[in-house]
């Protein structure tokens, strides 16, 4: 079921990226912690649904052993936030999702395993699959906006901070996520069930704390007017609960599978943000969706 849980996870991220970029806003210097908010709230709520659902009893001595990946992945998710205000979606998200490669090598040096020829050339042609997808979006956007005299937009500049912000997430998704293979797989030091409380507790946590900063700073804020904002965060909550199973079973192959996300990010920033695929992008995907189906079967020999 792992391999299931991956995809799936994978698809509903790439529906959280959509909705995170609609919700940012350029002109809103609080948009990023506005989502934080709403994503904390709703996966506060969430924790507190399945936990009453399955009988279990939360610790914050829990949410305390777990802070080191919980705090990777908050503040990988901040980052990006901030990084949507000002580069497109289908850009920020591959350069982001590059972060599976980080995972995979740093689970390969600490934690020898054994992997067959099938899974390293999967794992090769997903990670290189992301990566040269940045950057035939960048070389195409490039090239027209040279043919068309196209004046940039302050929010797609590529500026150095604007590929600051994905570059950063990556390194800090990509620790998150080893450390999440660590915890969760390698040496089991928390159950499926806890880790998933402990950084959705943690989230709202964060949430609850920025709240009543806005507050104290009078800036405009009301969840239940948040509607755009709330969908990324119902997404990313889903996807979140998923994640965690596939981590806990094979974080190594896992990993890269979930990396893909960005994938599906773009697709669907083409098609409700009105963008246009490349002939070389669209063999780029298709490559990708291949290396995904071959770790599938590699799973299954």
């Amino acid at each position: 079921m792992w391999f299931f849980f991956a995809i799936l996870t994978a698809i509903l991220w790439g529906m959280a990226d959509l909705f995170y970029k609609k919700g940012s806003d350029p002109k809103d210097p609080y948009s990023h912690f506005k989502i934080v908010i709403m994503v904390g709230l709703i996966m506060g709520i969430h924790a507190t649904g399945y936990m009453l659902l399955k009988g279990l009893s939360f610790s914050w001595s829990d949410a305390i052993q777990y802070l080191p990946v919980s705090a990777m992945y908050i503040l990988s998710m901040t980052l990006g936030y901030i990084g949507l205000r000002y580069i497109a979606l289908s850009i920020a998200s591959p350069v982001q999702n590059s972060s599976g490669a980080i995972t995979t090598i740093l689970l390969a040096i600490f934690f020898t395993q054994t992997l067959m020829s099938i899974e390293i050339f999967s794992i090769i042609l997903i990670l290189s699959g992301v990566i040269l997808l940045a950057i035939l979006e960048k070389k195409y956007e490039d090239q027209e906006r040279i043919q068309k005299q196209i004046q940039i937009d302050n929010k797609y500049k590529k500026s150095f901070l604007a590929i600051f912000f994905p570059i950063s997430y990556a390194i800090f998704d990509g620790l998150g996520t080893f450390l999440d293979g660590v915890y969760l797989d390698e040496m089991v030091l928390i159950s499926e069930d806890m880790a998933l409380l402990s950084y959705e507790y943690t989230f709202l946590f964060c949430a609850l704390i920025i709240w009543g900063i806005l507050k104290i700073k009078k800036v405009p804020f009301h969840p239940l007017k948040e509607g755009t904002r709330t969908a990324a965060g119902l997404f990313e909550t889903a996807g979140q609960f998923f994640y965690v199973f596939a981590m806990s079973a094979n974080a190594i192959i896992a990993a890269p599978i979930i990396a893909t996300y960005s994938i599906f990010s773009v697709l669907l920033a083409r098609m409700f943000l009105k963008e246009k695929l490349t002939k070389a992008q669209y063999i780029v995907v298709l490559a990708v969706l291949i290396g995904i189906a071959l770790l599938g079967i590699a799973d299954e020999l």
